[in-house]
C-alpha cells in the first residue's frame, strides 16, 4: 500500500477508489474477500510476538481482518480522521462510542431529536450503570449550556436530525464543549460523509451507520467510529476487541466496493432530493415541507456554513392526519415504504408509527412529529418518475 501521506494529497473521490487497498500475492484488481476467522503462524515465537504487539500481523477476525483494515483506511482518508474502528451495525457504533467515553457517575447531554434506539440507550440502558443523561431541545444552544454539570463528559447529537431535518451548529456546540473539557460525538449519517465534516468543525468523534449511504444498496449492516488515534486505538479498540461487535469481512468488502461509487451516488441522491423539494414546496396537499437546502429552512444559515448541499432526505407533512398519510403511502407505485434510508431505491417512512413510535405524545409534539409527517430518502431513480409517483399519490388524498 502506498504511503498514506501521499494518498491524503489526492481528492477524496480518488482515495475512495484507490486508498487503503491491500493486495494478496495474486495482485488482484478488485479487493479480495478474506473470509477467515483466524490466522496461522510460522512458529510459536511469531505467535507470541504478535500477541505482544511486537510485530504486525492479524490474530483473529474479531480483532481485525484485511478487509476491515482496507475499509478503515479508506474511511480515515475520507473523513480526515487519525483512526477508525468498525462495528457490526450503526447502533453498535452508537453504544460503543458512548459507553467507552463515560464511567459510573458521569453525565451526558444529548439532543432530544435522535433516532429511537439512540434515545433508548441514553434513557434506559446507561442510567442502569449510574450514568446520568440530560435530554435537551436540540436547536437551543442555551439549553445545552444550562445542562452542563461538573461531571458532564459528553455531548451527543445528530445533524440533520431524524426525521425533522433540524440542523445543529456543530462548531458552536463544539466550542462550548471544549471550554468545559467535554467531548462531542456527532452522528453524521443524514448529511452523508462527503457533505459534512464534523471533525473539521470541532467534533471529537464521528459515527456512521455504514448500512446507509456507504453500502447504499440495502445489502448489509455496519457501523464506523472515527476520531483521534489515542482514543480509537486505545479504549475503543480494547472494548470492541473484548466485547465482540465485529463487522464481518464480507460486509466490509461490500462497503469497500460501495465507497467506490459513493461520490457519484451522493451527488445523485441530493440532486433528486433538491428537485423533489422544489417541486412540492408550494403544493396545496402538503401542509409543510422541510428540506435543508431550501431558503425557508429555519437553520439555513447553519446549513450554508457546515453542509455541502441540502442532503438526500426530504420531510413533509400532508393534510389529513394519519388517514391521509397512510392513503398517500398506499397510493405510491415506485417509492417503497421502509424505515431504512440511504438506499439506491427511494424509501419513505411514517416516523410516528415506526422509527419514533415509542416517543410520548408530548415528545412527538415538541419535535413536530405529527401523524401527518413523512420522511423521504431520495434514491437514484429518474427524478421525473419520482415526482410523478408523489404527484399521483397526493392526488389520491
Amino acid at each position: 500500500m502506498k504511503d498514506k501521506r501521499f494518498l491524503s494529497k489526492r481528492n477524496i473521490e480518488s482515495n475512495l477508489i484507490h486508498g487503503g487497498t491491500l493486495r494478496s500475492q495474486f495482485n488482484e484488481t478488485s479487493e479480495a474477500i478474506f473470509l477467515t476467522s483466524g490466522y496461522v503462524y510460522d512458529s510459536p515465537e511469531e505467535a507470541e510476538a504478535r500477541f505482544k504487539g511486537e510485530i504486525e500481523g492479524y490474530i483473529y477476525s474479531r480483532y481485525s481482518n484485511p478487509n476491515i483494515t482496507m475499509l478503515e483506511n479508506k474511511l480515515a482518508l475520507m473523513e480526515g480522521s487519525e483512526a477508525v474502528r468498525l462495528t457490526s451495525s450503526g447502533m453498535a457504533a452508537v453504544f460503543a462510542s458512548l459507553f467507552t467515553n463515560v464511567k459510573s457517575g458521569d453525565h451526558i447531554v444529548a439532543a432530544d431529536a435522535l433516532f429511537g434506539s439512540c434515545l433508548y440507550i441514553l434513557q434506559e440502558i446507561l442510567p442502569k450503570y449510574n450514568i446520568d443523561v440530560t435530554i435537551v431541545r436540540a436547536t437551543e444552544i442555551n439549553a445545552w449550556e444550562k445542562a452542563i454539570q461538573n461531571n458532564t463528559k459528553l455531548f451527543f447529537l445528530e445533524t440533520p436530525t431524524n426525521p425533522m431535518l433540524e440542523v445543529l451548529d456543530i462548531a458552536l456546540l463544539s466550542s462550548l464543549a471544549k471550554s468545559k473539557n467535554i467531548k462531542v460525538i456527532v452522528d453524521n449519517v443524514f448529511a452523508t460523509p462527503l457533505r459534512q465534516r464534523p471533525l473539521d468543525l470541532g467534533a471529537d468523534i464521528v459515527i456512521y451507520s455504514t448500512t446507509k449511504h456507504i453500502d447504499g444498496q440495502g445489502r448489509c449492516l455496519g457501523g464506523a467510529i472515527l476520531g483521534k488515534a489515542d482514543y480509537i486505538e486505545g479504549d475503543l479498540h480494547n472494548y470492541l476487541k473484548h466485547t465482540g461487535p465485529a463487522l464481518s469481512p464480507f460486509n466490509a468488502w461490500i462497503m469497500i466496493k460501495g465507497l467506490e461509487t459513493l461520490a457519484l451516488r451522493t451527488e445523485k441522491h441530493i440532486k433528486n432530493a433538491e428537485l423533489i423539494a422544489n417541486e412540492f414546496a408550494s403544493n396545496s396537499k402538503i401542509k409543510r415541507l422541510i428540506y435543508p437546502g431550501n431558503e425557508d429552512h429555519p437553520q439555513k444559515s447553519i446549513v450554508d456554513k457546515q453542509m455541502k448541499g441540502g442532503g438526500p432526505l426530504v420531510t413533509f407533512e400532508i393534510h389529513g392526519g394519519k388517514v391521509g398519510a397512510f392513503k398517500f403511502l398506499n397510493s405510491l407505485n415506485m417509492i417503497l415504504i421502509s424505515n431504512n434510508l440511504g438506499d439506491s431505491k427511494s424509501l419513505i417512512t411514517h416516523p410516528s408509527t415506526t422509527t419514533h413510535q415509542k416517543l410520548t405524545d408530548k415528545e412527538k409534539d415538541t419535535l413536530g412529529i405529527t401523524d401527518s409527517v413523512l420522511r423521504l430518502s431520495a434514491g437514484l431513480e429518474n427524478p421525473n418518475d419520482l415526482i410523478d409517483d408523489i404527484s399521483n399519490a397526493l392526488n389520491s388524498i
